[in-house]
């Protein structure tokens, strides 16, 4: 497939292995990264020389709509417009409702929230232009039923839900899709910040008794990017092991 993409976040984890599914599958892709520039950098520079004008690395806070503006400029100058864009870039925090603080809440939904709000305004003109587009917006289970000790971020990936099913309705006169993954336990870095044991807790909760893997949330996104998914629009898709039905 011969598009551009933009995967925000893509220097580590879910983001990243999204991104080299979608440049293995023909794809130009924007790697968006705050922090993580080596890494990113370091992806993009390989995927790159494998395949002149094929990746670039470019840094930008999302929830900056400046920085966001930049980033497009940077992106369609590079690489062309963007034709689908994955707003997987999010945070997470585990603390007890009574401890967080105004900066917590205001931070995850900063992240998780304003900048998927950010880059899709930014990034949609082009594709209403066209009528044609894929926004893929990455939620959780959590944003599907609550966790304790993690209410904000419960909170914000169940906005990101809400959010994915009222620009559906907008943007289907527009022929464009928007859908959403909601990840169950995946072996990220993230996760790996978690106790042992609540990793066991997690997986003896889980039907199919395993750990997802960031290559099983890379295929779901792939697949409401690929014109398969074209009558597709409005939708949790959710791998997530069983976990949550």
């Amino acid at each position: 497939m011969n598009k551009t993409v933009l995967i925000t976040g893509a220097s580590r984890g879910i983001g990243r292995e999204t991104a080299l599914k979608f440049w293995r599958e023909g794809c130009r892709v924007a790697l968006n990264y705050r922090n993580s520039r080596q890494q990113a950098e370091e992806l993009a520079s390989e995927l790159d020389c494998l395949r002149p004008g094929s990746a670039l690395a470019v840094c930008a806070d999302i929830s900056d709509k400046k920085q966001v503006e930049e980033m497009r400029r940077q992106i369609e100058t590079a690489l062309g417009e963007v034709e689908i864009l994955v707003n997987n870039a999010g945070i997470a925090q585990q603390k007890l409702f009574t401890d967080i603080t105004e900066e917590d809440w205001d931070r995850m939904f900063a992240v998780d929230v304003k900048g998927m709000f950010l880059c899709s305004q930014v990034f949609l003109p082009p594709m209403i232009r066209k009528q044609s587009g894929k926004i893929i917006n990455i939620s959780s289970m959590w944003g599907q039923v609550g966790a304790s000790c993690e209410v904000h971020y419960s909170a914000a990936k169940g906005a990101v839900i809400a959010f994915t099913k009222a620009l559906a309705q907008e943007l289907g006169p527009s022929r464009i899709q928007v859908n959403c993954v909601a990840p169950g336990l995946i072996a990220t870095e993230m996760n790996g910040a978690l106790p042992p044991e609540a990793i066991e807790a997690l997986v003896e909760e889980t039907p199919l008794g395993v750990v997802g893997q960031p290559a099983d949330i890379a295929e779901a996104v792939w697949f409401l990017a690929s014109p398969a998914s074209d009558f597709i629009t409005g939708q949790v898709l959710a791998p997530n092991g069983g976990m949550v039905l």
